[in-house]
Order: structure tokens, then C-alpha cells, then sequence
């Protein structure tokens, strides 16, 4: 397979347009059934300057859609609809809530000679469902997890409230989707674990405990370094969405310079007192200012069982951030906030240091790093576990990679494949020139890999990804 990009492969005077979005509706057909009523079932629209009788339209069509696809298969509804300008994606995650997202499909406008208006032609097949699938699955849970479900809203306080909620959260959370950004890492929405010595994870273990023995009220608590997971006491798809709030939201917005572990002023004990570097990044941005506000996010967990809601306190120190999250029904106040900063911030402050002078003891030990001539990503079903070497960063408003978008299309691809059948399988594709992409799926979890070997035949890259797996992965892969 064979692929050479138009980008590349043209002039410059080309223009190329990313996928954008083009609307962002949630309805509800039983809100208004009868002819008349159709703008009753409209519970959220975006852009908000669209005419009332096009959102009418345009929900009825999706109505449609849904109502014909449902009788080829009734219990798997339409997922997407493909047009030659743009693409629709439909997500039911409650009972008779319906979201639909329509994203423009890339394009390129070709200037044309004596003055004619240029051509634009649609790529129609450079975007790849599963992944805008997943952005639209993404939208619901973080909606989830600040304002709990549709069907809550609605019998608390009726159509009116939960039209409210929508509207205060989604206008703001559609402003940080940026879909040209979206890749394979938004299908998995996995989780990047740090990687830690036995000891210093014990250390982790106890502060932790500690803590939740001297503050009562703390119910979870999650523990990250480098906006990476060590620890968390919350159900594995709630930490999920709460991990990618934080490290695309939260953390990016409280940037600070990581201070070294042995070099840091932070070891010697002042007085009996010890220094600390400690904060809040939510709640009060100050505690000596006397005007300081106790008001923390509220987030829901485990809103299939239980329905807890929770304060949302996160706390940190260097580069180590801990997530404490107590009942909602508690009044947070001044005096807990400052026995929490003066019982947490002193042993945050020294684990932070510990942590970062042996994770530079071991990336000594290790010798230093050769740019190899793989890059990769990795998944595991079972555990959320995520690590790319493709990805320098990524978060909500920016995704660089270092690999051509081309590739990035192929890999998406081939997950697609993955996705159709359950037994393990492997897909070698041979991609531009010096590139050559594989992929394995073994027992839950998937590999991708991308080698840079221009003259390799298809025997020398199936050696080379067995060596990989054998030294990177090892007793991950069980193929052959």
C-alpha cells in the first residue's frame, strides 16, 4: 500500500483545510412529538445563530437517519453518516438523548489560471470515524463528570434546568475541541502511567494513606508526577475522563518550572518547620488573601451505581499533583483548607524530591537516550495503560507528532481493522518511501509501530518488530 500525501507531493499555493467543526446538537424526540412542537426537542444547538427552522430541519433529518437505520438493525443504531463536505456522527449515551456532531471533511482549494475561482476538492476519506466517534463519546463523559447525567438534570428540575446545564457547559467545552489534533490516542483515551521503583511507590502508598487517616472526609484520592498516573482509588472509567480533564485542562493552565530533586533547596528543615511548595489549583488561588474563595469543582463518579457527587481538590508541589475529592455535602472551609495545605504540602514537597532524583538515577543507569529507529504506541485494554513515543505532546488545543499525518492516518486505519475481529492479529503495511507501519493485537493489548528502513523487505521488518518486542514488550506479545 502504496501512499504519497497531496501535501506533499503538490505546489505550495495550495491551500489546505483541516476538519473543523460544523454544528453540535443534543436533542430529545420525545419532547416534542407532536407536529408544531419539533423546537421542544432541541435541548442544545451550536452555532447559536443558526435559524429556527434549519435546527428544526436539521434534527429531523438525524431523526430520520436514526429511524431508518434502525430497521436493518435495531439495536445498533447509525454511528455516522458520510457525505461528500462534511461528516455526522451520532451518539445516543442515555436513553432518547441524542448527540449528533457534524464536522467539515478536509479539504484542498487549487488555484485555477485566468482567473477562475480555485477548485476545491474534499477528502472525504481523511477522517476516520472511530476517532470523531470517540471526540463525541469524550464530550458526554466530561459533561458527565461536572454535571452528572442528562436524565438527573431533567428530573431535578425539568427541561428548563437541563437546558441550562447544557448550554453553561457546552459552550465552553466546544471552544477547546480541536479536531485537526484528533488521532488514534483519542480512541484508546488511555492513561500514562510513571513508571516507579518498588520503594518510592510504597512511599506514594503511605502518604496517601496517611492522609485519608487524618483527613476523614477525603474519599479518593489520585496521585500523578509529570502529569502522569501513579495512584487512584476511583473506578478505572472515571479516573479515565478525569485524567484527561487534568492533563489537558487543569495542569496546562498552572504550568510551572519542575524543580530538580538533589539540586532543590528543599531538604534542609527549617526550625522544625519545613519549607514547602505547595498549592492549590483549585479552590483558593491564596491562602493568606483574606477575600480567598473555598469553592471547588464538583465532579460525579460512579454514576451507574451509587451517584456520588464530590468536591474536586487538586493540590500541588513541584511536579507531583494529588487529587483529593471529599462528599459534596461538606462545607469546605478555611480551616480545612489550611490544615490540608500545612499537613500535605511539606510531605508533597519532599516526596516530589524524591521521586524526581530517582527517576535521574535511573534514566543515568540507563545510559543515554539513542534516537531509535522505531517510534511507537502502545495500549492495553485491561488497564488503560497508554505510552507513545510518536506524541512529543499532546493536549486538548495541540497534538505534535513526529511522524508525517499520512502515517497517523494509516495507524488509525489499521485500528479500525483491529476493531472488526476479536482474535490476535497483525498488519504490515508498506507506507511512502522509507517508511514501513505494523501493527499486532495480542490478549487485549495493541502495538503500533512505525520503522524508518528504506530498503528492508517484509522478512527483515517482521525480525525487526520481533526484536522490539522481545527487549520493550516483553511478556506482552505472545505471537509468533
Amino acid at each position: 500500500m502504496l501512499m504519497i500525501s497531496p501535501r506533499m507531493a503538490s505546489g505550495m499555493q495550495e491551500k489546505q483545510y483541516t476538519p473543523s467543526l460544523l454544528s453540535f446538537f443534543i436533542y430529545n424526540p420525545k419532547f416534542g412529538p407532536r407536529e408544531g412542537e419539533e423546537e421542544k426537542k432541541i435541548l442544545f444547538y451550536h452555532p447559536i445563530e443558526i435559524e429556527k427552522n434549519e435546527k428544526i430541519r436539521n434534527v429531523g433529518l438525524c431523526e430520520a437517519i436514526v429511524q431508518f437505520t434502525r430497521t436493518f438493525c435495531p439495536t445498533k443504531p447509525a454511528k455516522s453518516l458520510h457525505t461528500q463536505k462534511n461528516r455526522q456522527f451520532f451518539h445516543e449515551p442515555e436513553e432518547n438523548y441524542w448527540m449528533v456532531m457534524v464536522v467539515r471533511n478536509p479539504m484542498v482549494e487549487k488555484p485555477n489560471k485566468d482567473g477562475k475561482p480555485p477548485t476545491v476538492e474534499y477528502q472525504e476519506e481523511e477522517i476516520i470515524d472511530s476517532v470523531y466517534g470517540s471526540v463525541l463519546q469524550q464530550c458526554y463523559s466530561m459533561y458527565k463528570l461536572f454535571n452528572g447525567t442528562f436524565s438527573r438534570a431533567f428530573e431535578a428540575g425539568g427541561v428548563e434546568l437541563l437546558i441550562q446545564k447544557l448550554e453553561k457547559f457546552f459552550y465552553r467545552y466546544l471552544q477547546t475541541l480541536h479536531l485537526q489534533s484528533c488521532d488514534l490516542l483519542d480512541v484508546f483515551g488511555g492513561i500514562s502511567f510513571f513508571p516507579l521503583d518498588k520503594m518510592t511507590y510504597l512511599k506514594i502508598q503511605s502518604f496517601v494513606n496517611r492522609v485519608e487517616e487524618s483527613l476523614s472526609l477525603v474519599k479518593y484520592t489520585a496521585f500523578l508526577y509529570n502529569d502522569q498516573l501513579i495512584w487512584s482509588g476511583l473506578e478505572q472509567d472515571d479516573m479515565q475522563i478525569l485524567y484527561k480533564y487534568l492533563t489537558t485542562s487543569l495542569f496546562p493552565r498552572h504550568t510551572e518550572p519542575e524543580l530538580a530533586g538533589r539540586d532543590s533547596p528543599l531538604r534542609p528543615e527549617v526550625a522544625g518547620n519545613l519549607l514547602h511548595y505547595g498549592r492549590f489549583l483549585t479552590g483558593p488561588a491564596n491562602l493568606k488573601d483574606p477575600d480567598a474563595k473555598f469553592r471547588f469543582p464538583k465532579i460525579f463518579v460512579n454514576t451507574e451505581d451509587s451517584y456520588e457527587e464530590l468536591h474536586l481538590i487538586v493540590y500541588k508541589a513541584m511536579s507531583a499533583a494529588v487529587c483529593f475529592m471529599v462528599n459534596a455535602a461538606v462545607d469546605l472551609s478555611r480551616e480545612l483548607c489550611e490544615q490540608l495545605d500545612s499537613l500535605v504540602g511539606p510531605q508533597l514537597t519532599l516526596l516530589a524530591s524524591d521521586i524526581c532524583e530517582q527517576y535521574n538515577i535511573n534514566r543515568r543507569i540507563s545510559g543515554p537516550e539513542k534516537e531509535p529507529q522505531f517510534k511507537f504506541i502502545y495500549f492495553n485494554h485491561m488497564n488503560l495503560a497508554e505510552k507513545s513515543t510518536i506524541h512529543m505532546r499532546k493536549t486538548a488545543s495541540v497534538s505534535l507528532t513526529s511522524v508525517h499525518p499520512d502515517l497517523m492516518k494509516i495507524l488509525g486505519d489499521i485500528n479500525c481493522d483491529f476493531a472488526r475481529v476479536d482474535e490476535d492479529e497483525e498488519i504490515i503495511v508498506k507506507a511512502m518511501t522509507d517508511y514501513w507501519v505494523v501493527g499486532k493485537k495480542s490478549d487485549q493489548r495493541e502495538l503500533y509501530v512505525i520503522l524508518n528502513q528504506k530498503n528492508a523487505n517484509l522478512i527483515e521488518v517482521n525480525e525487526e518488530v520481533k526484536r522490539l518486542c522481545a527487549t520493550q514488550f516483553n511478556n506482552i506479545f505472545f505471537l509468533d
